[in-house]
């Protein structure tokens, strides 16, 4: 139970491991909620008309749960300190003056109501039209090498700095289902992995572990494959979750981050599916995504408003239903959710 702070080597079973990942994320929700505050006043961001109100010590209350969720997985060895708790300063300035010089742009879509958000098809040959938009607003959708950059930045910000540490959620299940056994040989699919957060903190814990990331976006995947270069098992394959270019059977486990509600209902059931079909027989399928609504009612205001604030197209409808029967209907079994957040963690099994 080991990490690095600050260069140095640091156990998480002790009172300096704990002050470590404390000083660590204090930093770092300071620095993203700073930025989300500042942001907001700058855009004189204000809720849409009629907007339910949302409740904010409720959600500063949900993440420090989260946080100390998280802090506990690492004191227990259920996965490592991550590596880049305090990333490197110059590195964090030059993404948050990125997404300050965009905010402009995400602005004035934000006003015209997401009107202009499709792009041109011909420009981007063999990707399906429901990909072509501005998610979140943001600039060039996830086609450009700009937009590669900023998104992990501009995610961290809305979440307030907790958007890894929900990603680390699916470490947990991973897990459970690797005790005792041997990884050498095993293989994970990564389904949308966008810039491959996800697959490096696989790789970090796992680095036996044969890792696929897929993704529809070529300039996300040049950013996920510079981060995984580290890793000879590691590769990145382009491709649609609702048509994974992969034979029956052939991965061990599959997991998948924050897709689903960005997908129409049919093709969100056919991701599902395809899922369910690549997993191997008693292999482990994790799904990592917004709460719907119910799973945490204190949050039920923020998951009405967020279509409206970020523009997310098929967000309204997703939160609406429950995801498992998806992949129920394909055979799997699952688990409870996991609230984790802003996010559900639901571990899935196949027979």
């Amino acid at each position: 139970m080991y990490g690095r702070f600050m260069g140095e080597r640091v156990s998480m079973a002790t009172p300096i491991g704990r002050m470590a990942y404390a000083a660590g994320q204090a930093v770092r929700v300071g620095w993203y909620m700073g930025q989300y505050a500042l942001a907001a006043r700058l855009q004189n961001a204000k809720p849409p008309e009629g907007a339910p109100p949302g409740d904010t010590r409720a959600v500063l209350a949900s993440l420090g749960a989260l946080l100390r969720r998280d802090w506990e997985n690492i004191r227990d060895g259920v996965y490592r300190m991550p590596s880049d708790l305090l990333p490197d300063p110059r590195r964090l300035l030059r993404d948050a003056k990125l997404f300050f010089e965009d905010l402009p742009e995400v602005a004035k879509r934000r006003q015209e109501g997401g009107r202009g958000a499709l792009m041109d098809a011909r420009a981007h040959p063999g990707l399906p039209r429901y990909y072509l938009q501005n998610f979140h607003f943001q600039t060039d959708g996830y086609l450009s090498d700009r937009s590669a950059r900023l998104y992990d930045h501009q995610v961290e910000v809305l979440f307030g700095g907790g958007a890894d540490a929900m990603r680390r959620q699916a470490l947990v299940p991973i897990a459970r289902h690797l005790r005792d056994r041997p990884v050498r040989g095993l293989k994970l699919l990564d389904v949308a992995s966008g810039t491959g957060r996800l697959p490096v903190m696989v790789k970090e814990n796992w680095p036996r572990l044969d890792v696929t990331a897929l993704d529809l976006s070529a300039p996300y995947l040049a950013e996920a494959r510079r981060r995984l270069s580290p890793w000879p098992l590691a590769r990145v394959v382009q491709g649609a979750a609702e048509d994974i270019p992969a034979a029956d059977a052939s991965f061990d486990l599959v997991t998948c981050v924050y897709l689903l509600h960005e997908l129409p209902p049919k093709v969100r059931a056919k991701a599902a599916a395809e899922m369910a079909r690549v997993l191997k027989p008693g292999g482990l399928l994790v799904v990592v995504d917004s709460l719907v609504q119910g799973d945490d009612p204190a949050m039920d205001p923020l998951l009405e408003l967020f279509p409206q604030a970020f523009h997310e197209p098929y967000y309204a409808g997703y939160i609406r239903e429950d995801f498992r029967p998806l992949f129920e209907a394909q055979g799997l079994r699952a688990a409870e959710p996991d609230i984790a957040f802003m996010s559900r963690v639901v571990a899935f099994t196949k027979a």
